[in-house]
């Protein structure tokens, strides 16, 4: 039996995932009649063409949620700053689900995408969704003035592109941030703020619902979350690590979000790095994310997307344990070997790969027929 005060969250939770679960099929045959598809190219991984206006789902699943949690009453009272701060998330969230559904609709410019990105979350810092300090363990809490307004809006506008950058392959993007959201719900309610956890249930139940269409272990997906999905869950996690851990002056709480989003965010710095230093736009396309590695390294899409899943769980298992909540040291002993485990795997894949590479090449160079001369008129 439940806990009476799990209640909200369960609620927000469920009523999110169903509803994903019965408006996808819907969304999908709809973005069928428009011809709303993404058309497969040399740098992406499928090889049909497929709907891209998922999230359309997974944002009237979370929203629905929310206000139906609202309506409860299940908030509980907030102070007018962290009601600022809630409605910050959802409305900001809406704005760059909007910029996303446009982009997946007219193919927008990235240098508007990037300036509107920008704007949105200024937006969100004046209404409350700021990161105005950071708590330095012997020094304190350091003040950050008019400095968070670029602080705010480098991580919400980088977390939105991490997300969307990421999503490469079925149920990943999804996965990832149902794994992430689902520790963010854990971490908010430890540190006492409910409000974030609610945000973060509701988001975790709609991604598990969509996971239902776009991640099928032995068929490709039916449907992708495109550009407006990948905006809304970025910054919507984003969002969420602001206003339940980084406004929280305990130490811990100032790593706990990085290393809950540590996977799209050592992924979106790497690609950016690389892109910077072959002097390319940072908004550009390319093939140098870890899903694309582990593809071109020989691992199944499968298997890459499992792998990331370890990744993103092991690092979500750490921040339990440095948060120091109960039982958080085990799991993340039990998740180290967990990705001990996988990392033997892919090792063991790639040699595999590569063995098979090399015996192919010597049973090619060794047959007579390869080292006849090419005009032989004997």
């Amino acid at each position: 039996m439940f806990h009476q005060d799990a209640i909200p969250f369960i609620t927000a939770f469920t009523i999110s995932a169903l509803v994903v679960w019965f408006s996808t099929p819907i969304v999908r045959k709809l973005g069928l009649l428009a011809g709303l598809t993404d058309q497969p190219n040399d740098r992406k991984m499928h090889t049909t063409p497929v709907v891209r206006l998922g999230g359309v789902s997974i944002f009237l699943g979370t929203l629905c949620a929310l206000l139906l949690v609202w309506w409860g009453g299940w908030f509980g009272v907030l102070t007018p700053a962290k009601e600022y701060e809630v409605w910050g998330v959802t409305i900001g969230g809406v704005a760059f689900f909007l910029l996303g559904l446009a982009d997946d609709i007219f193919q927008l410019p990235a240098s508007f995408r990037l300036f509107m990105q920008l704007l949105i979350s200024a937006i969100a810092w004046w209404v409350g969704v700021r990161i105005e300090f950071i708590s330095v363990p012997f020094f304190g809490i350091v003040k950050f003035g008019w400095f968070s307004l670029p602080i705010t809006m480098v991580w919400l506008s980088g977390m939105v592109n991490a997300i969307n950058w990421i999503d490469g392959l079925d149920g990943l993007a999804a996965g990832v941030t149902t794994i992430a959201s689902a520790v963010l719900l854990i971490t908010s309610l430890f540190m006492d703020q409910p409000a974030a956890a609610l945000i973060a249930a509701a988001l975790s139940g709609g991604c598990l619902g969509f996971l239902r269409y776009n991640f099928k272990p032995f068929s490709s997906a039916e449907i992708f979350m495109g550009d407006g999905g990948a905006y809304y869950l970025g910054f919507t996690l984003a969002g969420v690590s602001v206003i339940g851990l980084v406004k929280t002056a305990a130490v811990a709480a100032v790593i706990l979000p990085y290393l809950i989003l540590a996977v799209p965010i050592l992924d979106g710095v790497f690609v950016i790095m690389k892109r910077l230093r072959n002097r390319e736009s940072v908004m550009s396309a390319g093939k140098h994310h870890l899903h694309h590695r582990l593809i071109q390294a020989g691992i199944s899409k499968r298997d890459a997307v499992l792998f990331i899943y370890t990744l993103t769980i092991w690092a979500g298992c750490l921040a339990l344990a440095i948060s120091g909540m109960p039982a958080g040291g085990t799991y993340a002993v039990i998740s180290t070997f967990l990705l001990a485990y996988a990392c033997w795997k892919v090792r063991d894949i790639i040699y595999r790969r590569s063995l098979k590479k090399q015996n192919g090449t010597s049973l090619k160079s060794s047959d007579p027929d390869s080292i006849k001369p090419k005009n032989d008129e004997t």
